[in-house]
């Protein structure tokens, strides 16, 4: 999944596109062959072939951009402010970057009636805190954060954020966080017992010095390469998203601390510039059919909403990787992360004084 900074982006949108009168009405019945897309994701989150399978199935052609983080496309969608045309159609980004970008009035209300396959979602995933029932967004990819360890290397399986926070000594230097905002953030956070969406200064202070004292007992700030060090021995113990925890290997598990975790969500937006409105929701439709969806959770390893798609999988595939096993339900005891709005700037200053500092 790709993360994210503060959303002082949107800063210059104005106020006055947040305000929606409703949607438009789009028309069922336009010939979406007239049409083309554009669609900004990440490298690797959807088949290699999708445009040319969509192409083929509903005679749109399909240009694909790639994003490395949720930063750079925030900044391409917002430049210019409400009104402008970044020449996206839709774009895959994270939940609370989706309620920025509505905020903003940058979005496309999804029309329901034109994405049939919305009935292949869980009913979990309508309860989503930054977009109940999924106005603006519909979500593709979803899961938690947690410990992901090696059970060869620890004496006692991880229970608590503070066995990342503060890990025993033998596995000081064995031990690896991650640095993007709201996940460096979070084990403290937890810990302490405050909000993942917290914006009081007393809270953040109080997690910045937890993070500055664990510092010293990492073997470094992660957010990709992680379970490639779990699997080597490199590392013991790793903050980690569930779908890149490697529990394929058989000495690695995946827990969710005691004190709780997150609930990430990677969606799917329309932007009210598109001109192509009826094809990009003909495309969202098309993801989620169960053979094109559950490509992201066999290849990807993240779970998705959908509940025609996880039910497709093979068993060998969810028998490996246990993460997948999780249910909608445990995944909603995770703390929906939502926008802070200009409070993002403190966890970018929070962020940036714990990787700086000593």
């Amino acid at each position: 999944m790709a993360t994210g900074l503060a959303l002082l982006l949107l800063a210059g949108c104005g106020e006055e596109g947040s305000q929606s009168n409703g949607p438009d009405a789009l028309d069922p019945k336009a010939d979406i062959t007239e049409q083309s897309l554009t669609v900004s994701i990440w490298d690797g989150y959807s088949p290699e072939d999708l445009p040319e399978r969509v192409k083929n199935d509903l005679g749109v052609p399909v240009k694909i951009a790639h994003h490395a983080t949720n930063e750079e496309i925030m900044a391409k969608l917002t430049a210019g402010g409400a009104g402008s045309d970044s020449g996206i159609d839709v774009a895959f980004v994270s939940g609370q970057y989706a309620q920025a970008l509505n905020e903003a009035g940058l979005l496309e209300p999804i029309h329901a009636d034109l994405i049939p396959n919305l009935k292949n979602l869980y009913p979990e995933a309508q309860q989503l805190a930054y977009d109940k029932g999924n106005t603006f967004s519909v979500p593709y990819t979803w899961g938690t954060t947690g410990i992901c360890y090696r059970t060869d290397l620890v004496e006692q399986a991880p229970t608590s954020w503070n066995d990342i926070l503060k890990p025993p000594a033998a596995l000081k230097k064995k031990v690896t966080m991650m640095t993007t905002e709201r996940w460096l953030a979070l084990p403290a956070l937890k810990v302490l017992g405050h909000s993942v969406n917290t914006t009081g200064d007393k809270e953040l202070t109080d997690a910045r010095t937890l993070l500055l004292d664990a510092k010293k007992n990492l073997l470094a700030y992660d957010d990709t390469t992680f379970g490639d060090r779990l699997t080597k021995g490199e590392s013991a113990m790793a903050e980690a998203w569930d779908g890149w925890c490697p529990t394929s290997d058989p000495k690695i598990k995946f827990t969710v601390p005691k004190e709780g975790s997150d609930l990430w969500v990677d969606t799917m937006v329309v932007l009210k510039s598109s001109k192509n409105k009826e094809a990009a929701h003909a495309l969202i439709n098309y993801i989620l059919d169960p053979e094109i969806h559950s490509w992201a959770a066999e290849n990807i390893l993240y779970k998705v909403p959908n509940k025609a798609a996880m039910e497709q999988l093979d068993p060998k595939v969810l028998e490996a990787n246990a993460p997948l096993r999780m249910t909608p339900a445990e995944l909603l005891k995770g703390e929906s992360i939502v926008d802070v709005g200009d409070a993002a700037a403190k966890y970018t200053r929070l962020s940036t004084e714990v990787t700086a500092g000593s």
